[in-house]
């Protein structure tokens, strides 16, 4: 009797304790468990760096500049690839919109004392032409992802692996393989300093407002949880997709057109692989490659990760390929760990 009674309370106990801890991780920040994954591994590589190379590597203010500056590129293309995968969606084609909107937008921003300026007499620009530009583009090769997908029915993984190619090929062929350089102070002002972070910390904020508080959020969030019940509840499913990939195209030619500002040039090689980058950022970050999950707040941790990963491993004297082998690691095991939850929650 005495057992049963012992055994009962204890299982009580253990029933209040795990309440307890529930109600704790409910009243906890949502990302919280990715930002202290984030920690953790800058407090590796602090700990690796006494070890390997005797020296700081958080307590290096221009290691942590460039850093920042990393992420703030990847992160404005994160922004949109984010938004796109909570629709079950992918979107390649944003390394090579930033290298198209690139080299329109540095062609439209050279300076009179350019040698050989694309337009002779297109020189001298504001500034606010080539950005518009540029954005313009992204947007426009956005919107066609979008309608190719919506319109024609043909998976999103096709879709925009066609215009990944198409992109970088017209990138290509507007430059002829060469650079454009001469860009105005004007335009490449947004490239210096802090404005790469601020305009990723505008967008990132923007967007999280967007989707946590206003009818499109909503929407994108119903779309990726059930298409089906989204289309019967009345939302014009076709709609919201293609301003989601518009909006995606978008951020991939604002990204271009800060990244040429930041060097001072135009080129069609810019952005290789950026598109997994940003993938990586967002699923890292916890949105499900199943739809219908992800924060804005956790994909700007997660391309946080990726710099520290990428500037750690360089600065411990890790190879180039070797890295890429890791981050395919750890793209793979986020994915993992990803379906694993879905499952659980099923």
């Amino acid at each position: 009797m005495e057992n049963v009674k012992m055994n009962k309370e204890l299982t009580q106990n253990g029933a209040a304790r795990t309440a307890a801890w529930d109600n704790i991780k409910r009243k906890m920040p949502k990302d919280m468990g990715i930002f202290l994954v984030m920690i953790g591994i800058a407090l590796v590589f602090e700990v690796l760096g006494w070890i390997f190379r005797g020296q700081s590597f958080l307590m290096n203010p221009g290691r942590l500049v460039l850093i920042v500056l990393q992420v703030a590129i990847i992160g404005i293309i994160a922004v949109g690839v984010t938004q796109v995968i909570i629709t079950t969606g992918i979107d390649l084609s944003s390394g090579s919109l930033v290298a198209l909107t690139a080299v329109v937008a540095a062609s439209l921003a050279q300076t009179a004392d350019s040698i050989s300026p694309m337009y002779p007499s297109l020189v001298d620009l504001p500034a606010i032409v080539p950005i518009v530009a540029g954005i313009g583009v992204g947007l426009l090769c956005g919107l066609v992802n979008g309608w190719l997908i919506t319109k024609t029915g043909i998976p999103p993984f096709i879709a925009t692996l066609g215009m990944m190619v198409s992109a970088r090929g017209l990138a290509q062929y507007y430059t002829q393989g060469n650079p454009i350089s001469f860009l105005s102070d004007g335009f490449t002002a947004i490239g210096q300093g802090s404005m790469p972070v601020v305009i990723f910390l505008v967008v990132a904020v923007v967007f999280h407002i967007a989707l946590k508080h206003t009818r499109y959020g909503k929407y994108v969030y119903a779309i990726g949880g059930n298409m089906t019940s989204a289309r019967v509840s009345g939302i014009n499913v076709d709609k919201y997709l293609i301003i989601v990939y518009t909006m995606a195209g978008a951020l991939s030619g604002l990204a271009g057109i800060v990244m040429a500002a930041r060097v001072s040039s135009g080129q069609s090689s810019m952005g290789m692989a950026y598109e997994l980058d940003a993938i990586a950022a967002a699923v890292i970050g916890g949105t499900s490659l199943m739809g219908g999950v992800g924060r804005i707040t956790g994909c700007v941790i997660g391309a946080i990760i990726l710099g520290l990963m990428k500037s750690g491993f360089t600065f411990i004297g890790v190879d180039t390929y070797m890295q890429d082998i890791i981050k395919g690691a750890i793209i793979v095991g986020a994915v993992v760990i990803d379906m694993r939850r879905n499952r659980a929650k099923r």
